[in-house]
């Protein structure tokens, strides 16, 4: 099975539980309204914010970070979330651009979409769209877009040079990329990368932060950061990693603070060069 139907899979049954008035679990799609063991997933909200939005969008979230709380987003925006699963990013980002804005959330799985439109429906927010589709082919026009968000999303795609490629296209010029994301420190153990399941949480498809940099310059970014977030030591690594049958002590000398969450940034640069960028 390839990548993108286990990552359809999972998410789907994730949104099912969480429909069903279910938690997501620990250990894997946890609830961020429970005391998880999952390291990456869990207590990236705050009370505030947890009370912008419906239970079930927060419960929903399989994110690494909180991109809303690290983006600077301004009245009248537009703002794309890919990947938007049960629509938390969204809807924060729509009240923070307010009326005068709009705030879209892209996602392929049909469960998570609609848990997301019931989310909204919840939440009275006008100002939002979520729209079905592959973050690698995203449905919107060119230089539509003044920011682009996601959580802990792109690292599942099997052709990030396409998402970020298709990422810059629908950015405006001066536009902003300003997502959380799982990147590693040197390369990951073959034992990690080799697990498809572990695609699903956030792990195997991690890039080297190195790897990342080059990827959205490639694209056709620039100013770009990455900032770290969460840095996971080997008691984390055992949390997502034991289930899988890996053995963590014996490659912890190749896990310890090689995984980390991070918030990275780029802009699409006012008068770029790039062949098309501004058609």
């Amino acid at each position: 099975m390839e990548v993108k139907e286990i990552v359809k899979e999972k998410y789907g049954e994730a949104a099912r539980r969480v429909t069903s008035g279910g938690s997501n679990g620990c250990c894997g799609a946890s609830s961020a309204l429970d005391s998880c063991c999952d390291p990456i997933t869990s207590n990236l909200y705050d009370e505030a914010q947890a009370g912008e939005i419906p239970e079930a969008a927060l419960k929903a979230s399989l994110g690494c970070g909180n991109p809303t709380a690290l983006a600077k987003l301004n009245p009248g925006e537009t703002v794309l979330d890919l990947g938007s699963g049960g629509g938390i990013d969204v809807l924060l980002s729509a009240r923070r651009v307010g009326p005068t804005g709009k705030a879209y959330g892209l996602d392929m799985t049909d469960d998570m979409l609609a848990l997301a439109r019931e989310n909204q429906r919840k939440a009275s927010v006008e100002n939002v769209e979520f729209l079905k589709g592959e973050i690698e082919h995203i449905p919107l026009p060119d230089n539509s877009v003044d920011v682009i968000i996601s959580n802990c999303v792109i690292n599942l795609s099997g052709d990030k040079d396409q998402v970020l490629r298709e990422a810059f296209r629908v950015l405006k010029p001066g536009g902003r990329f300003a997502v959380s994301d799982v990147v590693t420190k040197g390369a990951v153990p073959q034992e990690v990368r080799k697990s498809m399941l572990l695609w699903v949480g956030c792990i195997a498809g991690a890039l080297r932060d190195e790897e990342y940099t080059a990827k959205l310059t490639a694209a056709g970014f620039a100013a770009i950061e990455i900032e770290p977030t969460r840095v996971y030591d080997v008691e984390d690594a055992r949390a997502f990693l034991t289930g899988e049958g890996i053995d963590v002590d014996a490659i912890a000398p190749e896990v310890e603070g090689k995984f980390m969450s991070a918030f990275i940034r780029a802009t699409k640069p006012n008068g770029c060069c790039v062949p098309g960028c501004c058609s």
